[in-house]
């Protein structure tokens, strides 16, 4: 009785150490390039992060490292994730020129205008027919865009084209150096931190960002003047992923897999698009209330700029279809899906 007793108590103990190394049996590194209270990691990251680690049940645990604290810079997070050196990174896609030329469709001028969730839901419809080839090595947990790049001045008004002539200006992406061009300006490329120390010292005269980006690192301070077209349309936009790398995501239990997906499903797509937008209507405020003005470009003005930028969409096509992509049908088709998500 007293053995029986004794298989009893260990076989219990047995299950309870088991328990408790279910609940804590995938840890998970998420690495990015912003600082901890960057709205990307407090409103969009963490909240993701959380919703996964409840409805696991704590299985999962998901540990946030901002401001590339693991090492190395922005550029290499897409080779961090994919070579398995962190497990999930929040990434710019444009910080490696070339490597997603299908996803470019959606960062190139008048695809994207303003409707944040309409550009999230377009990349979502066309991930896996045409966009899904340029992710090999990782798992997409979602990808989004931010509100798009408007023009922020240290101390030149623009209100037309040939007022940008000449100028140095920071963009992100190399779709954005052709913008930037295509109005006669120079195109600086550099991760975002590095802009205030441009600006300041003169480095640029200008940047194409996002307002969002004004109270993460004190724009207005840098600058005079924030400019966008008219409805808030903007002059090309930026396109992110947060993903897996692929190796762990096999790992990982079928029953965690679908807790990922359907926690980075279109309802969360809709949260994210919700939260670049009240962020970048939050960064403006700031650069209004420092006393910075705000021009918003009329119809003939915007459309002036559209003149201007539609060869940026040929020199893609262009570009693109040089290296067998059929460059003509995605614009097709990206206008085609962004315009049946968006608002009437």
């Amino acid at each position: 009785m007293n053995t029986l007793k004794t298989l009893l108590l260990a076989g219990l103990a047995t299950a309870a150490l088991s328990a408790s190394a279910l609940a804590q049996e995938v840890t998970l590194k998420l690495h990015h390039f912003l600082g901890p209270k960057s709205p990307a990691q407090t409103k969009m990251l963490e909240p993701w992060a959380k919703s996964i680690e409840e409805a696991s049940g704590g299985r999962v645990k998901i540990e946030i490292y901002p401001s590339m604290s693991l090492g190395g810079a922005p550029p290499e997070l897409i080779s961090q994730v994919r070579d398995g050196v962190v497990d999930l990174v929040w990434t710019v896609n444009g910080y490696t020129p070339g490597l997603f030329p299908r996803t470019e469709v959606f960062e190139l001028p008048f695809i994207h205008t303003n409707d944040i969730l309409a550009t999230d839901l377009a990349m979502r419809d066309m991930f896996d027919e045409y966009l899904a080839p340029e992710y090999k090595g990782v798992k997409v947990m979602f990808l989004h865009v931010h509100a798009g790049q408007a023009i922020h001045m240290a101390k030149d008004e623009v209100r037309k084209p040939a007022d940008l002539a000449g100028k140095k200006m920071r963009i992100p992406t190399r779709t954005g150096a052709w913008v930037i061009e295509a109005l006669g300006a120079a195109p600086a490329a550099m991760p975002v931190p590095d802009l205030p120390q441009a600006l300041s010292k003169g480095v640029v005269d200008g940047a194409f960002i996002p307002w969002e980006i004004i109270p993460v690192l004190s724009v207005q301070e840098q600058t005079e003047y924030q400019i966008e077209g008219i409805d808030m349309t903007r002059f090309g936009n930026t396109t992110f992923q947060v993903s897996m790398n692929q190796d762990r995501w096999d790992s990982l239990p079928e029953d965690i897999q679908k807790i990922f997906m359907e926690k980075s499903g279109p309802e969360w797509i809709a949260q994210v698009a919700q939260v670049w937008r009240d962020s970048d209507n939050a960064g403006i405020k700031v650069a209004i209330d420092s006393g910075n003005k705000h021009i918003q470009l009329t119809a003939d003005e915007t459309k002036a700029f559209e003149t201007a930028l539609n060869p940026v969409i040929d020199r893609w096509i262009q570009e693109v279809s040089s290296k067998g992509v059929d460059g003509a049908a995605l614009v097709v088709k990206a206008r085609e899906a962004v315009a049946a998500h968006t608002k009437k």
